[in-house]
């Protein structure tokens, strides 16, 4: 019996936590090596264009377009925020139908046969070919770019929880009714943790369609945001305005999706690598 007591304390002090200098590293090498990266695809740029004589109003060194992007800034970081705003709004809508209405059309038979079809038709609908009828009926305001990112991220998100609900073994439901979990219980500590890893796919390609039906919108109508400013550039040729917004429209997905990534680390604590 002592030899039993001595070897439990044993044990637990050589299950020792992962140090979280190993998490920092990992994350440290997550963002360098992108940075890394983009840093030789600059340089290359910046090299290539001037030796191949292509002229800058085709296509821009680097640091040309860098230097309009410090010299404008504050308009650039205003027609960034209207982006990103239509861009978070239009993807939280997405999550927060999407998700439970994928629980709620696997939990119930009948559903999935007579709305899941409906729903396959209308995204077979071009979402671009409808734009020009939502700023008719909407106007040029935000609303009609919330919807339409809302629509590109809709199905992926949809379809990616009906496969994590529906990924579940029955036989697991089964030992929890035995064991007298509640519905509740049963969804909040099986169903829902089964089904992120499928959820959380959905949700990072749906980041992807997000800032593209922002901008979508912003092309057909608007008087702000980057789509209005990328046009406005076009409009003059002014070509480093074009490519600084096309540099603040990347540094915005790439935030938007780091920030999905992250919650996926903090709602999925089990599947962090130390």
């Amino acid at each position: 019996m002592s030899n039993d007591g001595a070897i439990a304390p044993a044990a637990a002090s050589s299950a020792t936590p992962v140090p979280a200098t190993g998490h920092a590293r990992a994350w440290v090498s997550a963002i360098a090596w992108p940075l890394a990266s983009f840093a030789v695809l600059l340089l290359a740029w910046q090299w290539f264009v001037p030796m191949a004589g292509i002229p800058e109003y085709i296509l821009p060194v680097p640091s040309a377009f860098f230097e309009r992007l410090w010299i404008d800034r504050a308009l650039i970081a205003q027609h960034t925020l209207v982006t990103a705003n239509e861009i978070v709004l239009g993807f939280l809508m997405a999550a927060v139908i999407s998700i439970p209405l994928g629980y709620i059309i696997v939990s119930v038979k009948i559903l999935e046969k007579a709305i899941y079809p409906v729903i396959v038709f209308f995204q077979l609908v071009p979402k671009i070919a409808i734009a020009p009828l939502f700023v008719v009926w909407f106007g040029f305001g935000l609303f009609p770019k919330v919807l339409l990112t809302f629509l590109l991220c809709f199905f992926p998100t949809l379809v990616a929880s009906m496969t994590g609900f529906r990924a579940l073994d029955e036989r697991v439901l089964y030992l929890t009714r035995s064991m007298g979990a509640s519905a509740w219980q049963t969804f909040r500590y099986v169903r829902v943790p089964a089904a992120l890893t499928y959820i959380f796919s959905g949700l990072k390609v749906s980041a992807v369609f997000a800032a593209t039906g922002a901008i979508v919108g912003e092309f057909v109508g608007a008087n702000a945001g980057l789509g209005y400013l990328l046009l406005r550039g076009t409009s003059f040729l002014d070509m480093p305005l074009i490519f600084a917004c096309l540099v603040a429209l990347s540094l915005v997905g790439i935030v938007f999706s780091y920030l999905v990534d992250g919650l996926e680390v903090l709602l999925m604590p089990w599947q962090r690598k130390g």
